[in-house]
């Protein structure tokens, strides 16, 4: 298994999902940041699928997003 991250499917669908729900939040990566309690770079990161995320940031992120943290893993195709 490849240990580069933009290769991981569930990570691609995770970043995809943030993105959606912080444009459809009309929020900037430097407001979901600071609302997630985050760096600014690490939202772009995930949302370039660069980084993996742990459980704890999920949480944090689907919080600060208004959505549950299932849904920003849950594959809608």
């Amino acid at each position: 298994m490849s240990s580069d991250p933009k290769k991981c499917r569930l990570l691609a669908v995770f970043a995809t999902n943030v993105r959606r729900q912080r444009l459809a939040l009309e929020m900037s990566q430097e407001e979901l940041a600071e609302q997630a309690g985050v760096h600014r770079t690490y939202v772009g990161m995930i949302e370039r699928r660069e980084k993996n995320v742990t459980i704890y940031n999920i949480e944090r992120l689907a919080k600060a997003l208004r959505v549950k943290p299932a849904e920003l893993l849950s594959d809608s195709r």
